[in-house]
C-alpha cells in the first residue's frame, strides 16, 4: 500500500492531499484539528491553518509515516519528530490510529482473496500474492491481474496500492517499489542485469544498514557488483550462511513459496510514551495505559482465534535499558482480566524506580482456539521464567 498510514488519514482529511503530512509522535486521541471543527460541518469542513504543524512539535516521538510531498525533503519513517522538523517544518503532523489502520488492511486483504486466494500476510500494509494459477494471471506478464487489484482496491477504499510482479518473492518485494505511487512494475527473468544490477545493496530486503556499510568497504555498491564477487569470497568474508545467501540474491535466485498460512509464535502489545512516565509519580496513569494494552491484546487474540499460556511483559527505562519478565499460566486464555493479572505479577518482578520510556504486553506459547491443545486439562502449576533474578517494588501499577 502506498503510504498506508498516511492515506488512511487523507481519507479522513481530504482538505490536506498534496500537503506534506507526517504521522507519528502518539497514539490518537483528540486532534487539536477537530476542536476547530465548524459547526454543522465536518472534519473535511476543518480549514488546513488549524492543523498541528511539525515545527511546533515538542518531544521524542518518532514518524510512522509520511505521505509523498513530505518524503521530497528527506522525511521519513523511524526518522525522530524533531530532526524532521528542522527538515520539513511547514509539514502537518497527526497521530496515529492504529485501530482505523488495521480495518483498512483487514479490508484490502479481503478484496486480494476473493480475486487470488494464494497470497502471504506480510503485516498491515504488504502482502505476497501467487499469480500462477489465477485466471488471467499470466496475461501481459500480469499486468493485467495487477491492474484488476489495483482498481478493487481502490474503488472499495480510496486507497492506492503498487505492485511488482516477478517470478518470485525478492525480485517482486523490489519491484514493488519502482513506480510508487499507484505504480505497476514487471519484471521479467531477462530483466536481472538491465534492472536489478544496478540498484544500490540495500534494496534487497534482507541488506540491512550494517552489511550494507561493510560491503561499501569493499567497493561493493550496487546489486551487480554484488552479483561479480566471488561465492566463496563471500562466504569467507560474511559467514557461510549469509554469504551463501548473497551469492543467490545478487543473481536473482529466491525458491521461497508464497505461505497462505503460518502459526504466530506470539501477539504483543506496546506503547512509547510521549514523556517518561514513573511508577509512582504516574502510578494511575501507567496503571491505565497497561489496562488498555492488556484489552487490545486480548481483543487481537479473539479476533484471530488465538489463546496463549505465557504471559511477559516488556519495559524499557530512560536509559533505554530493557526489562522483560514471563509467566506462563495453567491453562489457555484470551482473557483480558488474565492477561492484565499475570502480568501484574510480571510487573512485581522488575525494578520501577527509574522512569519509563515505553510499556508492553504479550501472551505467547500459542494455540487455535479450540484446538485440542487449547480444551486440554489444565497441567503443572504456573511457573515464571527465571532467566533474570526476581525484583521486589512498593511501587506497582
Amino acid at each position: 500500500m502506498d503510504a498506508f498510514y498516511a492515506s488512511v488519514e487523507l481519507l479522513r482529511y481530504p482538505q490536506l492531499k498534496g500537503l506534506p503530512v507526517v504521522i507519528g509522535g502518539g497514539r490518537r486521541r483528540v486532534d487539536e484539528a477537530i476542536r476547530n471543527l465548524p459547526e454543522g460541518g465536518t472534519l473535511a469542513d476543518i480549514p488546513v491553518e488549524s492543523f498541528p504543524l511539525l515545527k511546533d512539535y515538542t518531544g521524542r516521538g518518532v514518524i510512522t509515516t509520511a505521505t509523498y510531498p513530505a518524503r521530497q525533503f528527506g522525511v521519513g519513517s523511524a526518522m525522530g519528530l524533531m530532526k524532521a522538523a528542522k527538515l520539513c517544518p511547514q509539514a502537518i503532523i497527526l497521530p496515529v490510529d492504529f485501530d482505523e489502520y488495521r480495518r483498512y488492511s483487514r479490508a484490502f486483504k479481503n478484496l486480494i482473496l476473493e480475486v487470488a486466494p494464494l497470497m502471504e500476510d506480510r503485516g498491515v500494509d504488504e502482502v505476497y500474492i501467487d499469480f500462477t494459477d489465477v485466471p488471467g494471471g499470466q496475461r501481459d506478464g500480469g499486468r493485467s491481474l495487477a491492474r484488476l487489484l489495483q482498481k478493487a482496491i481502490f474503488d472499495a477504499t480510496g486507497l492506492t496500492c503498487s505492485i511488482g510482479v516477478a517470478p518470485n518473492k525478492l525480485i517482486a518485494k523490489m519491484a514493488s517499489e519502482f513506480n510508487k505511487p499507484n505504480g505497476i512494475s514487471i519484471v521479467y527473468e531477462d530483466d536481472l542485469e538491465s534492472r536489478i544490477w544496478p540498484l544500490p545493496c540495500r534494496k534487497v530486503n534482507g541488506i540491512g544498514p550494517k552489511a550494507d556499510e561493510k560491503l561499501k568497504r569493499f567497493g561493493i555498491e550496487t546489486v551487480g557488483q554484488l552479483a561479480a564477487r566471488d561465492r566463496d569470497w563471500l562466504i569467507a568474508t560474511f559467514g557461510k550462511a549469509t554469504g551463501a545467501w548473497m551469492h543467490e540474491v545478487a543473481w536473482g535466485r529466491d525458491n521461497r513459496p508464497v505461505v497462505t498460512e503460518s502459526e504466530p509464535v506470539s501477539m504483543s502489545r506496546e506503547t512509547t510514551f510521549d514523556r517518561d512516565l514513573h511508577a509512582v509519580r504516574d502510578r494511575a496513569e501507567l496503571g491505565a495505559i497497561f489496562t488498555q494494552l492488556c484489552e487490545q491484546l486480548a481483543a487481537d487474540l479473539q479476533r484471530k482465534g488465538y489463546v496463549g499460556k505465557t504471559i511477559g511483559i516488556k519495559l524499557r527505562y530512560d536509559d533505554f535499558k530493557i526489562a522483560t519478565r514471563d509467566q506462563t499460566i495453567d491453562r489457555f486464555t484470551d482473557d483480558a482480566k488474565t492477561i492484565r493479572h499475570t502480568g501484574g505479577l510480571c510487573l512485581k518482578r522488575v525494578p520501577l524506580e527509574r522512569p519509563l520510556r515505553l510499556l508492553g504486553v504479550r501472551v505467547g506459547a500459542l494455540a487455535k482456539a479450540g484446538s485440542p491443545e487449547a480444551l486440554a486439562p489444565a497441567g503443572a502449576s504456573a511457573h515464571r521464567a527465571a532467566s533474570e533474578p526476581a525484583a521486589t517494588t512498593a511501587s506497582l501499577f
